[in-house]
């Protein structure tokens, strides 16, 4: 049982900025305004204290898929990442069949409803066969908000995101649905021309899926997707920060159109993700991973990642020089906001979850706290404050 605690003398990191020598009160599991007399004291002079992580859009990890496998295999997925930092984490599948598809939004749904999972997010079958990356051509379908209907009606009011190619037939109509339904619109694995895309937004599609991926590039005279993205406040675009996805300037690109409160950090993380190279299934495709890509064995397409979202941190800070309250933004505070749970996670304050990550002075995690209790808990070392875990 979660008990109480004080966490001080660390930089606390605030929805309103960075407090030095801070310290964050958990009362049972959340956080609480003022501490029991004799509630215990943690030092953690030197290090860093920010939001448990959000993932929104996560396929496994830890050797174990969201898409295949037992709920135990599931939660081992959940656990890895949850090793690395992400307190709260929906579920991604990839493309199936559709009874297949709405057999395991049953089983995932059991495990949102359990506490383990945040959500749901169905990554396919309404993708372009132009622009499918790892997902079996075979298996593709428009978008008919029917079969739509039917993947929601499954996941029992579970499901968070559903990605899109909204030019496709059925498109428009879907984002509607959706959108009437409190679930995600997400526009991806699109071919979609600008104003294809622009008509997907006023329809009420309001976040990109690994914006650059999947997606037809930037062109002078054809603009495409990105741009239409790039430029309406009303879209949130989800960033795959691991070096490989993208060019350090692209992400600088996103950031200086969207600004830092429309930018989501994602894993899009596969199977190996905290676990290491070798031969995996995304779906129904095998997966070679090589030195932390993760590609199809068959025609090369990059498959996910492996990417956990410390890692992401990381990168954001010491790489492309973001600012640590930027990189909360993305990591905490925005998924957290567009999955509608952002009264209980993606930040620190009185009455929300007791989720939170301490940091060393290189953001290496050395301790994570999930609804008051330890994942990794810092071990103090002898001159106090936290050492190695």
């Amino acid at each position: 049982m979660a008990a109480s605690k004080v966490l001080s003398g660390a930089r606390v990191v605030l929805p309103t900025g960075v407090v030095e020598n801070g310290r964050v009160i958990v009362d049972g599991t959340a956080i609480s305004g003022s501490a029991p007399a004799d509630a215990p004291s943690l030092d953690l002079s030197g290090h860093w204290v920010v939001p448990g992580f959000v993932d929104m859009h996560n396929h496994g990890g830890g050797g174990a898929s969201f898409s295949n496998g037992t709920v135990e295999d599931v939660l081992k997925g959940v656990h890895t990442h949850r090793l690395h930092g992400t307190t709260t984490l929906v579920a991604s599948t990839v493309t199936g069949e559709m009874d297949v598809l709405a057999q395991r939004a049953g089983l995932l749904s059991e495990l949102v409803e359990q506490g383990d999972l945040a959500g749901i997010h169905f990554e396919g079958p309404f993708i372009s066969p132009c622009r499918k990356g790892a997902h079996s051509e075979s298996l593709l379908r428009h978008p008919d908000p029917a079969e739509v209907r039917k993947l929601m009606d499954a996941a029992r009011g579970t499901a968070k995101m559903v990605t899109l190619a909204t030019e496709l037939p059925g498109g428009l109509d879907s984002v509607r649905l959706l959108a009437e339904h409190g679930v995600v619109a997400a526009i991806g694995h699109t071919d979609a021309s600008y104003e294809q895309t622009v008509a997907a937004i006023d329809a009420g599609a309001t976040v990109a899926t690994h914006l650059f991926n999947a997606m037809p590039p930037l062109g002078h005279r054809e603009p495409g997707p990105i741009a239409a993205l790039l430029e309406d406040d009303r879209v949130t675009v989800e960033l795959i920060n691991d070096g490989t996805h993208l060019h350090p300037a692209a992400l600088e690109l996103a950031f200086r159109h969207k600004g830092a409160d429309r930018v989501a950090f994602i894993t899009d993380a596969m199977d190996a993700a905290g676990f290491g190279d070798g031969l995996y299934h995304l779906g129904p495709l095998a997966v070679e991973v090589k030195e932390g890509v993760a590609r199809l064995v068959e025609g090369g397409s990059i498959a996910g990642s492996t990417l956990t979202l410390d890692r992401a941190f990381r990168r954001s800070v010491t790489v492309d020089r973001l600012s640590v309250e930027d990189t909360v933004r993305a990591l905490c505070a925005n998924p957290a906001r567009l999955l509608g749970l952002d009264d209980k996670v993606g930040s620190l304050e009185p009455g929300k979850d007791a989720d939170l990550v301490v940091l060393d002075a290189d953001f290496a995690v050395k301790g994570v706290l999930r609804k008051g209790s330890w994942v990794v808990e810092p071990q103090l070392g002898p001159a106090g404050g936290a050492g190695r875990p």
